[in-house]
């Protein structure tokens, strides 16, 4: 299993909205919770921060969560599969500042992914 060992980041528009996304480098939930704090602090207008993260516990063992924040179409799941297809470990974090329009729960969950997608593709 490779980890993500650097910061990269991917900005998509979807229907006004705009999907700030970023694929960290995380070794433990104690360094996700601290990434998803500046990430918010960051995007502090975007409503909703959905994330993904796969790293280790104390024994070395993966511990995989995502998160919707509230959103529909299941994000956090989405950028999880992300992870796991491309068998990385780290954080995931996709930052939405809603456009006005509304995109439903299959319009969420893709621009969600293909954010976070982006994201990956920058780490080469």
């Amino acid at each position: 299993m490779a980890r993500i060992v650097r910061r990269s980041e991917f900005e998509l528009t979807e229907q006004r909205s705009r999907f700030y996304a970023a694929a960290v480098p995380a070794a433990s939930l104690d360094e996700v919770k601290k990434l998803l704090a500046v990430q918010k602090k960051k995007f502090h207008k975007a409503r909703h921060h959905c994330w993904a993260c796969r790293v280790r516990d104390d024994n070395g063992n993966i511990v995989e969560q995502a998160r919707d924040d509230g959103e529909v179409g299941k994000p956090g799941m989405k950028m999880l599969e992300l992870l796991r297809h491309n068998d990385l470990e780290g954080l995931l974090v996709v930052s939405r500042i809603f456009g006005g329009v509304k995109l439903g729960p299959g319009g969420v969950g893709r621009a969600f992914r293909d954010a976070a997608a982006g994201a990956l593709r920058g780490l080469g």
